[in-house]
């Protein structure tokens, strides 16, 4: 599960300090994984400017400006909470990126709509903000892991897929 080479991590801080920019990250499910995952890259203090971790929904409206209405209509897991949480951490922490992710790691809580390894990442960049919905199976270990690394594998993609802030 875990890797001892932060070597995505370090790709995206490469990433983030050749075009200036910092991020910053809002978790629900992961808890903080992405967040470790990035500080464990000597320097990250340079492009990371810290993370949310918003369990509760109160936490993504207080501090995410995630609206309560979104929430009771669509739900803390959904594609459109995901968006709204990467645009509240990159607002909220003055970054110039904002990764956003939420989900169900079980082995409770799933649903036949929002089964137990559903999760949304949402990566806000320049002001456009894209979300992508994906499913896993696991332990809940295993699908914090998996989660954390297709949110980071996002992230990198967008970097390399976006040009200077316009």
């Amino acid at each position: 599960m875990e890797s001892d080479d932060p070597r995505l991590e370090r790709e995206i801080g490469d990433l983030l300090a050749a075009r200036g920019w910092t991020l910053g990250v809002a978790e629900s499910c992961t808890g903080g994984l992405i967040g470790h995952r990035l500080t464990r890259v000597a320097g990250a203090s340079a492009f990371f400017r810290g993370g949310v971790i918003a369990y509760a929904n109160e936490v993504k409206t207080r501090l995410l400006g995630v609206p309560e209405e979104l929430l009771a209509r669509k739900g803390a897991v959904s594609a459109e909470t995901a968006g709204r949480m990467a645009e509240g951490a990159r607002a909220a922490l003055g970054a110039d990126a904002g990764l956003g992710i939420t989900g169900i790691m079980g082995p409770g809580g799933g649903t036949a709509e929002k089964p137990v390894g559903l999760v949304f990442i949402g990566v806000c960049l320049g002001g456009r903000t894209t979300v992508r919905c994906v499913r896993n199976e696991g332990s809940r270990d295993e699908l914090k892991w998996r989660s954390s690394d297709l949110a980071l594998g996002l992230l990198r993609d967008a970097l390399k897929q976006t040009g200077e802030l316009g």
